[in-house]
């Protein structure tokens, strides 16, 4: 194999950065290389930062996609009409895979899910996953393949066998800033579920001060933009745009969303989550021809999650990935016994009395994170009780004195962290109409 010139991956950044089409086949080129690792990593990171400065054509993020796709294994399957999976942008609180793998698969359809690490502000699948004593999210493709064969799902972290140039893409983006460009997020999603050998994706593109997509219009653009590439490659894609204000649930953090996760399988836990796993399952069992309809498709959804069966999904999977049977057995049961805690917990009251309009995602997500619930750099690491407890929901009426939001935290507060989490909850005098996650759907 020959490596790929520097002058023309040069070139490359070059035609970026003035708005020239890109060389596709040095492109293709490049992608290769990034997959083999033979481009230097300075070079990747001009790259990625000019296309976030500049973007690029539909036609280029077609290559980029393909060509991401195609760098390492594709799964394949008899017959994947029933093969399906999800995928979100990023929300704070967002634990809805931990729930949706385990009861799509108790309705019977098939879920090979590759997930990330938290990438900026918000939390990984993966991290929250790990926080479990011994789950292994390192599956091979055919470790993937041959567990949902057996289970019917599997929660798996991208390696360099599943478009490996995303790999390293994904993690360069996550610490240069370049992750909210609408053309790296749509060949990285989309490259990776391409390469499940899908039939059906639901792509949750959250909208909001917490996301990254900050408002209406980007969303829309970035829904578009995935379906359109999904689509292109076979796939029967949905996009449903969701608010990303308020945190979703009652957890941020880590292990405390795996927690949350299963106060849901158990039939209890969030509405707000709850109805998040319900809407998303339902499109995802309509579109796989599952079910004939929405409303059949979420009655099933609810019914699995009552019945203790996803739960039960929920519990095999976490034998199949190396969790011993006992200890998933109380990670059903009583997570709280078994995950790690936090040396300290501090509890926030309200100010004054009024009905709960707003809780600041954003300083929830940052301050966890600046106490060790995200990453700031490839090498830290993820301490998986950092987190909140959410005491309160939108819409909610408090008195003075109410305690609303508890922080798990190990090292002391200083004066902006305390000053930062008093500040982030905003009431009104009146009461709320009722609110909904849902902006938007994209077919």
């Amino acid at each position: 194999m020959i490596d790929m010139k520097m002058e023309d991956v040069t070139n490359l950044i070059s035609s970026v950065q003035s708005g020239e089409m890109m060389d596709l086949e040095q492109l293709s080129e490049f992608i290769r290389g990034v997959a083999n690792h033979s481009i230097p990593v300075e070079m990747i990171e001009k790259w990625l930062k000019a296309v976030h400065s500049n973007s690029i054509t539909v036609e280029e993020t077609t290559i980029l996609t393909r060509e991401m796709m195609n760098s390492g294994a594709i799964l394949e399957w008899e017959d994947n009409q029933l093969v399906v999976d999800k995928h979100s942008t990023g929300g704070v609180g967002d634990k809805m895979s931990l729930m949706l793998a385990p009861a799509l698969a108790a309705c019977g359809v098939m879920v090979p899910m590759l997930a990330g690490r938290g990438l900026g502000h918000t939390g990984g699948t993966i991290d929250k996953l790990e926080s479990i004593p011994g789950f292994n999210c390192s599956l091979s493709p055919d470790e993937m393949k041959e567990q949902v064969l057996a289970l019917g799902c599997c929660i798996a972290a991208q390696n360099d066998a599943i478009a490996p140039a995303d790999g390293l893409l994904y993690a360069i983006r996550d610490v240069t800033n370049t992750i909210d460009s609408i053309p790296l997020i749509t060949a990285s999603i989309i490259s990776k579920k391409a390469a499940e050998g899908l039939g059906s994706l639901v792509l949750d593109v959250k909208c909001g001060s917490a996301a990254f997509m900050k408002n209406k219009e980007d969303a829309e653009k970035l829904a578009k933009s995935m379906v359109g590439a999904a689509k292109g490659l076979g796939i029967n894609t949905t996009a449903q745009i969701t608010e990303m204000e308020f945190p979703i649930g009652k957890y941020v953090g880590n292990s405390l969303e795996v927690i949350g996760s299963i106060e849901v399988l158990q039939g209890n836990g969030s509405k707000d989550t709850r109805d998040l796993v319900v809407m998303q399952g339902s499109a995802l069992l309509v579109q796989s021809g599952k079910v004939n309809d929405a409303e059949e498709g979420e009655k099933l959804i609810r019914q699995v999650l009552d019945n203790g069966l996803a739960l039960s999904y929920f519990g095999k999977m976490c034998i199949a990935q190396g969790v011993s049977e006992n200890d998933a057995k109380i990670i059903c049961s009583n997570p709280n016994s078994i995950l790690p805690k936090s040396k300290r917990m501090t509890t926030f009251v309200t100010n004054e009395a009024g009905y709960v309009e707003m809780i600041d995602s954003m300083v929830l997500a940052e301050v966890a994170r600046k106490h060790g619930a995200g990453r700031f750099s490839l090498e830290d690491k993820i301490i998986s009780e950092i987190g909140f407890e959410i005491l309160i929901e939108q819409g909610q009426e408090v008195r003075q004195g109410d305690e609303w939001l508890r922080f798990h935290h190990n090292e002391g507060l200083n004066d902006e962290d305390f000053s930062r989490l008093n500040d982030s909850i905003s009431l009104q005098k009146q009461k709320m109409g009722k609110f909904s996650r849902l902006i938007k759907t994209i077919c």
